[in-house]
């Protein structure tokens, strides 16, 4: 059986000008990055009319070990209905090089689903993270050499919210002291490093509608505090214009394509749980004027990157899902049902009915809490029993929900057929898109809104630090903000090992951050980091290349 990456290198794929021509984009967008990548001006979203496609969002259950195919299936439903006749386009998020190197691995896809070139994406890809890394290090320069010259805006040294970063997992760098040496070194302080999808300038760029709200988010990044405690933003810093033109290019989306040539934007990669884990609104906004469909996903299990997809993102761009796709796996919901990994694969329907709550509480809140049509995927594994499926069957049944057998991985897009024309049978449905809150009401409300109704806890409770941070947030007016949940992506709860749907619980939110720029404030739980480490054995230790070029052992 061949891997991901040997599929991947004997594919035959078009040359990027064919697919930009298939996907209706002109010639004079196009900026060819070689053979097989391509970024697109963002005039084309200005100049070209027509309606909008369908929006069709792919998320799945609270993510496990055994692995559910997020992206996989969001491919494979994109070529499932190319091969129906449609007209479909992709969008998608980058990978961060932290991931690829470390345990996770890329995301580009999986077997016969995949995008390529995928060495490419989940490498270095047209140079947009080194863009946001050179934006956000430039900032954190003329922060401290404000500072050295003279600190006219009186900026706390103890205060400073902006860190430097590095699209790398390096737990070395979590908490570091800088400006050592001589006085001509720079001042000494306290600093630390988050990974560069962390970093706000990320979030601000896949929320800009155009290169002028680009540089109005910037200007509005907070990052520190004055001694009287009054915000100091990268405008005060006159830094807006400078971080803007390193991220001109880093704005146009970058078009690529599936195996089986179905174009794909690939553009962006914030943080799923300190950010709001979905591709551009630019992007995302291309893809829908060329295709009658546009297939895109948002990071983590539902309760996070739907959640912010929906409340977050839609809200702000103005968009509506015609229908929503929820992936699981046999093996994951075993999982959630209490089986340990090395057991997944013998049938056991007692643990399957455990962990099925997981999956109907999702899909409940696809459909209760926001009001869009919604179908499960099921990413078959050979070892799955017809007993197992037709028990998630029968569950989904009895809340109105089908199911479909999602088998892209081993078939591509002929395995996502089933899956597409379901998707195509909903996207003709009625349906009233609603929020889960409101932004005109309290941060502590809204916080309860997400808690009770997505996460099915009792209520949250902030500690008597975030009570003073939500106060002092709403005296600076950014209390009508959406809130952006930082917490971990394996349970409902902010608690990793309560597994399925877990009741009697509460939420602590331990910190509160604006971020001002983006437009959301992050209310950080349990134990989140902004700049994870490596494991054991990184991946990295797999990874090579032979001397013709040829990458081995990226997955």
């Amino acid at each position: 059986m061949m891997t991901d990456i040997e599929i991947a290198q004997a594919a035959n794929p078009l040359k990027i000008g064919e697919i930009a021509q298939a996907a209706g984009v002109d010639e004079k967008y196009l900026e060819q990055y070689g053979n097989y990548k391509a970024k697109v001006d963002y005039s084309l979203l200005k100049e070209t009319e027509g309606k909008d496609g369908k929006l069709i969002l792919v998320t799945a259950i609270n993510p496990t070990p055994a692995g559910e195919g997020k992206t996989t299936t969001t491919v494979g439903l994109a070529d499932g209905l190319k091969r129906l006749g449609k007209k479909v386009t992709v969008a998608l998020r980058e990978p961060s090089l932290g991931p690829v190197f470390g345990v996770k691995g890329g995301a580009a896809g999986g077997g016969y689903a995949q995008v390529i070139p995928m060495e490419d994406i989940n490498l270095h890809f047209t140079g947009d993270f080194h863009a946001i890394g050179a934006a956000n290090n430039l900032l954190a320069a003329m922060l401290d050499n404000h500072i050295y010259q003279g600190n006219a805006l009186r900026i706390d040294p103890k205060r400073i919210t902006w860190k430097r970063v590095v699209d790398m997992n390096d737990r070395q760098l979590r908490n570091i002291v800088d400006g050592l040496g001589r006085r001509v070194d720079g001042v000494t302080r306290e600093d630390g490093y988050d990974i560069t999808v962390a970093s706000e300038i990320m979030a601000v760029l896949c929320l800009a509608r155009n290169i002028t709200d680009l540089k109005e988010r910037l200007s509005k990044i907070i990052v520190g505090y004055t001694y009287d405690e009054e915000p100091v933003t990268a405008g005060d810093l006159k830094a807006a214009g400078a971080m803007t033109a390193l991220l001109k290019d880093a704005l146009k989306p970058n078009l690529v394509q599936t195996l089986e040539h179905t174009p794909a934007f690939i553009h962006g990669g914030p943080f799923a749980n300190i950010a709001h884990g979905c591709n551009s609104v630019i992007a995302t906004k291309m893809a829908l004027k060329l295709g009658d469909y546009t297939i895109t996903e948002a990071g983590f299990g539902a309760d996070l990157g739907a959640e912010k997809f929906l409340d977050i993102k839609c809200r702000m761009a103005e968009l509506k899902p015609s229908a929503v796709v929820v992936v699981a796996t046999v093996r994951a919901l075993k999982h959630h049902g209490g089986v340990a990994k090395a057991d997944l694969n013998a049938e056991n329907l007692e643990a399957l009915e455990k962990g099925l709550p997981n999956l109907m509480q999702h899909v409940e809140n696809i459909t209760k809490v926001y009001g869009l049509p919604c179908v499960v995927a099921i990413n078959r594994f050979p070892m799955d029993t017809e007993a197992e499926l037709k028990l998630i069957e029968d569950k989904c049944h009895e809340v109105g929900v089908n199911v479909a057998l999602s088998e892209v991985w081993a078939k591509g897009g002929e395995g996502g057929e089933e899956l597409a024309k379901e998707v195509i049978r909903l996207c003709e449905t009625e349906s009233e898109f609603h929020y889960c809150y409101e932004t005109d009401t309290t941060i502590e409300e809204k916080l309860d809104a997400i808690v009770k109704k997505i996460y099915h806890g009792d209520g949250v409770v902030l500690t008597d630090a975030a009570k003073k941070q939500a106060k002092r947030l709403t005296e600076l007016g950014f209390g009508n903000y959406p809130i952006c949940m930082a917490k971990t992506q394996y349970s409902f709860s902010d608690n990793a090992k309560l597994l399925g749907a877990p009741k009697n619980f509460t939420v602590t939110v331990r910190n509160l951050k604006v971020s001002a720029g983006a437009g959301f404030i992050v209310a950080l739980t349990g134990d989140i980091m902004t700049m994870p480490g490596l494991p054991k054995v990184p991946a990295a230790e797999k990874i090579d290349v032979d001397e013709n070029g040829r990458i081995t052992g990226l997955f």
